[in-house]
């Protein structure tokens, strides 16, 4: 069995979190106009995270990048989360509890004929509503039955990233 070493992940998170800020950066910028200026929207779910794994509420992990934008906006912090990735992000997504969107069950298998309602508006369809432009950089993991049921058909102007979860970012 192959170990990674703390200092190899700890680069790459680093990394990835670089380049995560570079992106939002430049995304960010993109949707500048001459039309009154709205607030930035960034949102950030982390899967897995503990409460306090982050600088600004006291971890020994340091994470300059999320602190800065904790520093300097809002930090959201009434938002229940399940024991899986895929019924937090769909109760986000709609603002509704994980059970009125069909979540409940837990996560989606890749090749599973579901997702979120087509019936269902999300977040990202009520900014773009409100002229934002919106752009999904990460995991999806809300469904990708249909084509309909995929980001960039569901809100999102762009979207990089995976469609389904369960991804193997680290290999051990």
């Amino acid at each position: 069995m192959r170990r990674v070493s703390y200092i190899n992940l700890s680069l790459y998170f680093y990394l990835s979190m670089k380049l995560l800020w570079v992106l939002v950066s430049g995304l960010l910028n993109l949707s500048q106009s001459s039309s009154p200026k709205q607030p930035n929207i960034v949102m950030i779910v982390g899967d897995d995270m503990g409460y306090q794994d982050v600088g600004f509420r006291g971890s020994n992990i340091l994470t300059p990048n999320i602190d800065k934008l904790a520093k300097e906006g809002v930090i959201l912090e009434n938002h229940y989360v399940n024991a899986v990735c895929a019924p937090t992000r769909a109760s986000l997504m709609t603002g509704r509890y994980p059970i009125r969107t069909g979540f409940w069950k837990g996560n989606l298998n890749p090749v599973e004929e579901f997702g979120l309602g087509l019936d269902e508006t999300l977040l990202p369809e009520m900014l773009k509503r409100n002229g934002y432009s919106t752009h999904g950089v990460g995991k999806w993991h809300c469904g990708s039955y249909t084509w309909d049921h995929t980001p960039v058909k569901r809100g999102f102007d762009t979207f990089f990233g995976f469609v389904f979860g369960m991804s193997k970012l680290f290999h051990t």
